[in-house]
């Protein structure tokens, strides 16, 4: 008997009639677009490890733990599956001069790949649909696409769907912050968990985004990012948040938010729903100005979002709409 042989786990087929959701979805994404006057672009699967580790930062969960990497047997490259796409558009974008006649807005959908533990919505391949604006540094951009996804969510008729948003200040400002919560959490050494203890001196902001709920006091404790923010950055928040109310949007300001990328400055923002548990994220995304210039572009300007797709198939078929 020959063995059977079947799927990776957590990579999965799509068949029909499921496959019909999909086509849908897509569909609704590439007319929106095409009104807001965003372009497709498409990068590699696979691309340089150090992009992801130059950009996504060398401490984060994805960095550490999650990317699919290996060395090419041919000429000991060292190459990635991509775990987001944000950095590889970033890539292109810097590699093909793009911005050469001014600001572009590009859109992406495709599989990512992060080897982590397969749970609902969630999968070693998974699929993202993004929106990238690049070379727009005004506030005015951070609510386009805000409202860009926000778009999206009324299209495809999904409710209880709702926006968090921060500021991430610019570098400067993080580091006087992140002085002042390292001092934090060293004098209150004795209640936080080995992954916060690792990460003390090397990324303490990400332990603001724990999820042991035995630490949550600690951090509702802990220094706020937004107290250190000077006035350039809380005027671009302003700026941001007053756009959102003039277009009707709601949204809540949470000072934890921080995401899980060390590329953003500035705005930071998630959409989120309840009807999915504990993966209630299904958007997410923030400014990202000094991203071009670490993977060896000219410097420019950028923010943007992804999607989880499989999360918001999830959602469409939790509420009915499917």
């Amino acid at each position: 008997m020959v063995e059977k042989l079947i799927a990776v786990k957590g990579m999965n087929d799509i068949l029909p009639p499921a496959s019909a959701g999909w086509e849908a979805l897509e569909a609704t994404v590439r007319a929106l677009m095409a009104r807001y006057a965003y372009r497709n672009i498409r990068t590699p699967i696979v691309e340089p490890t150090a992009l992801f580790v130059r950009g996504l930062g060398e401490v984060t969960d994805i960095v550490e733990k999650e990317m699919y990497s290996f060395e090419d047997r041919l000429n000991g490259e060292a190459l990635t599956l991509r775990p987001e796409n944000t950095a590889g558009v970033v890539r292109a974008v810097a590699e093909h001069n793009l911005l050469y006649e001014g600001g572009k807005r590009l859109y992406y959908m495709g599989p990512m790949f992060r080897h982590e533990r397969p749970q609902r919505g969630r999968y070693r391949q998974f699929h993202q649909i993004g929106a990238e604006a690049l070379g727009f540094a005004g506030a005015e951009v951070d609510a386009e696409i805000i409202l860009l996804a926000h778009a999206l969510w009324q299209e495809l008729g999904l409710k209880d769907v709702r926006l968090e948003l921060n500021s991430l200040g610019e570098p400067a400002e993080r580091q006087l912050h992140r002085t002042a919560l390292i001092g934090y959490l060293e004098a209150n050494l004795d209640q936080l968990d080995e992954e916060a203890r690792r990460r003390l001196h090397s990324n303490p902001l990400r332990i603001l985004d724990t999820k042991n709920p035995k630490m949550q006091a600690l951090v509702d404790g802990a220094p706020r990012l937004m107290d250190f923010l000077g006035k350039a950055s809380l005027t671009h928040f302003d700026s941001v948040t007053a756009l959102l109310d003039a277009s009707g949007l709601t949204y809540r300001i949470n000072p934890r938010l921080v995401r899980g990328m060390d590329y953003y400055n500035l705005t930071v923002f998630e959409f989120i729903t309840e009807s999915l548990g504990a993966q209630g994220t299904i958007c997410g995304g923030g400014r990202y100005d000094y991203l071009i210039e670490q993977v060896g572009g000219k410097a420019a300007p950028a923010v943007g979002w992804a999607l989880g797709v499989e999360r918001v198939l999830e959602l469409i078929k939790e509420q009915g709409q499917a």
